[in-house]
């Protein structure tokens, strides 16, 4: 039994070399380290430098925030898109004041009315009717020495000659725009006086005229008034001005 005991602590036999193979022996010198020399693999790993990367935290070095620079140039307009839809009409706004008075200056305005206390009798083929008695002549734009009306602001006027005929005698008369007959007034021989009476609307340009001339043919061409009562009248009037 004590002999069995002293067997198993004896070492195996494994771990005692065997005499057939000699442990191998390295030739070193007597500066050489003591450590065994690596092997190709060993000593490729241990030549080899680690790589050392540095990493800067930015968090770190920013600095304070700096003051705003300049507007730079604007860059050129882009393409119009597409028109949008058309929107909800909104609600009826409020009523608006009264504004302030125009410019009496800027009015435009043209008007007369004239007439004649004296009787006529035409004496030449075509003979101006001139007139002596003025109701109305705005801006004098009616001559009374020529029987004229001179157009200042274009536009339509309307027009309106009154006579009195005389007895037996004829009347007869054209309502002129320049040289050019627009109406006439007529009037048969009669044994009575009458009143008549023509209008006329007429589009007018600046500087021109509009007059009444008599027209005598054959017969006795003639218009009946005297000193009392006016007789005879041409009126006119601006009825729109030229836009």
């Amino acid at each position: 039994m004590l002999a069995v005991f002293l067997l198993l602590l004896l070492p195996p036999a494994a771990s005692v070399p065997s005499p057939s193979r000699p442990t191998p022996r390295y030739c070193r010198r007597c500066c050489d380290h003591l450590d065994p020399p690596l092997s190709p693999a060993s000593q490729s790993a241990a030549n080899h430098t680690p790589e050392i990367r540095t990493i800067i935290n930015m968090t770190i070095l920013k600095g304070e925030k700096g003051e705003r620079g300049d507007r730079g140039t604007p860059g050129k307009a882009g393409v119009d898109g597409p028109s949008g839809l058309r929107g909800v009409t909104g609600p009826k706004g409020s009523k608006g004041d009264t504004g302030a008075p125009g410019d009496p200056c800027k009015i435009q305005q043209s008007s007369f009315s004239v007439g004649r206390r004296k009787a006529l009798h035409s004496a030449d083929y075509y003979q101006a009717l001139i007139f002596d008695t003025v109701f109305v002549n705005l801006g004098e734009h009616f001559n009374m020495f020529k029987g004229k009306f001179y157009c200042f602001v274009p536009g339509v006027y309307f027009f309106n000659v009154n006579i009195h005929t005389w007895n037996f005698k004829e009347t007869y008369l054209h309502l002129m725009h320049n040289e050019r007959q627009q109406v006439i007034l007529y009037a048969q021989p009669s044994d009575r006086s009458i009143m008549q009476s023509q209008s006329v609307m007429l589009p007018l340009e600046l500087n021109d005229e509009v007059w009444v001339r008599l027209y005598k043919r054959e017969r006795d061409n003639a218009i009946y008034s005297d000193d009392v009562d006016v007789y005879i009248t041409f009126n006119g009037h601006l009825v729109a001005p030229k836009v």
